[in-house]
């Protein structure tokens, strides 16, 4: 009986963690939440920057604020292993990411502290915010160029 109870409860652990390893939603509507609100407020700062939007120095703070938040998420758990385009649909990510996720997760931190640059200059002045742009794009292209798919 013990021996019946114990492969049971094997095969329910193995089986639920082969479900869970496939549920990759929630992971994928975080993932692609990031990077729509990066992708909101760094309009709104190149806006700024480009003079298509008048600079508003308040405005200009709260984007850079938001882009400094949205730094500081914790990557790893977004990054499930098999979450990649190659294996699910909606996603950009290539399959490469796992083999160097140390290197993905530095160059996350990269954009982090390009972000706290840009925070520190966006209320200063419309001057100040494309230079500050450009090397925190600079920082998205480091990774994308690696391991997100071309559209």
């Amino acid at each position: 009986m013990k021996k019946t109870f114990a492969t049971l409860a094997a095969l329910a652990m193995l089986s639920g963690t082969a479900v869970y390893a496939q549920d990759f939603d929630n992971q994928l509507k975080a993932r692609k939440g990031q990077f729509n609100i990066l992708a909101i407020n760094l309009g709104i700062l190149g806006g700024m920057a480009r003079g298509a939007v008048e600079y508003d120095a308040e405005a200009a703070q709260a984007a850079a604020d938001s882009i400094v938040g949205v730094s500081m998420v914790n990557q790893g758990p977004l990054w499930p292993e098999g979450s990649d385009a190659d294996s699910i649909e909606g996603t950009r990510a290539k399959a490469n990411i796992w083999e160097n996720l140390p290197d993905v997760i530095d160059k996350w931190n990269a954009v982090g502290v390009a972000a706290k640059e840009l925070q520190a200059a966006a209320g200063t002045g419309q001057e100040a915010i494309g230079p500050n742009l450009g090397k925190l794009g600079g920082t998205c292209k480091a990774c994308h160029d690696t391991y997100r798919v071309p559209e």
